[in-house]
C-alpha cells in the first residue's frame, strides 16, 4: 500500500513523469497548476452537491425503508419480499447498475415514455445528457445504489432496540412521534454517524458510476475530483498535475478517516 503511495507523491513533485523520458524535480509547480486550475472549482461544488445529497437521502430512505421492514403491521411474507425488493440495487455492479440506468433515461427509454404517456412532457428529456439535468439524474442514480447500506445497518439497529423502553414510553403516554425521537433516534445515533461518516468518504471518491454514465460532462456539469484527476492523467497526460490532484484527495480522505477512526475508539 505504501510503495504506490510514496511513488505517487514522487510523480508530484516530478516535470510530468512517464512522459518525460528525464523528468526534473520542480517542487510544489503541479500542485500550483491543479489548484489555480479553472475547471477544479467546478469538480469541488459538484463533488460536494454530490456527496452531500446523497448521504441524505441514503440516510432518510435507509431508515424509513428500515423501519418499514421492523414494523408488526405486515405479514412475514410480505415483509420478506420488500427485504428482497429492497436489497436488490446492492447486488448489482457499478457497471450493470451504469448500464441500466443508461437505458432507462434514454430519450427512447422507459421513464420517458412513461413521461409522456402521462403529458408530463411532450418529448423524451435527455436527462444524461442535458446540463440541467446531468448532475441531477447520477446523484438520483447513486442514491438508488446506495440506499440498501444504510437500511440493513438501521434494520439491524432497530431489531436491537430493547422493547422495554418503548413499553415504559407507552405507559408515560408517549406518542409514536416521542417515542421514535426519544428512544429510536438516540438509540441508532452511533450507527447513523458512523455509516454517514464512511458514506461521505465513499461517495466523494466516487468515479466508476460518474465516468461510465456521463464522464463528467456534459461540459464539465458532473466533473468530481475522479474523474477530473482521471482525466489529467489519461486524457490531457498530465501524470504530475494528476499525482498532485491525487495527493490532494488522499489528504482529504485522510482528515475524514480520521475523525471516523476517532468516533470510534471514542465509541469503543
Amino acid at each position: 500500500m505504501f510503495i504506490p503511495i510514496a511513488m505517487v507523491v514522487g510523480y508530484s513533485v516530478m516535470d510530468n513523469v512517464i512522459v518525460n523520458k528525464h523528468p526534473q524535480f520542480i517542487g510544489f509547480d503541479s500542485y500550483i497548476k491543479v489548484l489555480t486550475n479553472s475547471v477544479l472549482p467546478t469538480a469541488v461544488m459538484n463533488t460536494a452537491v454530490f456527496t452531500v445529497v446523497s448521504v441524505i437521502a441514503h440516510l432518510v430512505l435507509g431508515l424509513l425503508f428500515a423501519m418499514m421492514l421492523n414494523t408488526k403491521l405486515l405479514s412475514n411474507v410480505t415483509t420478506g419480499l420488500f427485504r428482497v425488493i429492497y436489497i436488490l440495487p446492492w447486488l448489482f455492479t457499478v457497471a450493470i447498475i451504469a448500464i441500466l440506468w443508461k437505458l432507462l433515461l434514454n430519450p427512447n427509454g422507459v421513464i420517458n415514455y412513461a413521461l409522456i404517456s402521462l403529458g408530463l412532457t411532450d418529448k423524451g428529456i435527455e436527462w444524461l445528457s442535458s446540463p440541467a439535468t446531468a448532475l441531477i439524474a447520477v446523484t438520483f442514480i447513486n442514491i438508488w445504489a446506495g440506499y440498501p447500506f444504510y437500511m440493513v445497518s438501521l434494520l439491524a439497529g432497530l431489531q436491537g432496540i430493547p422493547k422495554d423502553l418503548y413499553e415504559a414510553a407507552k405507559v408515560d403516554g408517549a406518542s409514536g412521534f416521542q417515542q421514535f425521537w426519544s428512544i429510536t433516534l438516540p438509540q441508532l445515533k452511533p450507527i447513523i454517524i458512523s455509516m454517514s461518516m464512511l458514506d461521505v468518504i465513499w461517495t466523494s471518491q466516487q468515479f466508476a458510476l460518474i465516468w461510465m454514465t456521463t464522464g463528467g460532462g456534459p461540459i464539465n456539469v458532473t466533473e468530481m475530483l475522479s474523474t477530473f484527476t482521471y482525466k489529467l492523467a489519461f486524457s490531457n497526460y498530465q501524470f504530475s498535475q494528476a499525482s498532485a490532484s491525487a495527493v490532494m484527495i488522499l489528504v482529504l480522505s485522510t482528515i475524514l478517516a480520521f475523525f471516523y477512526a476517532r468516533y470510534q475508539k471514542a465509541r469503543d
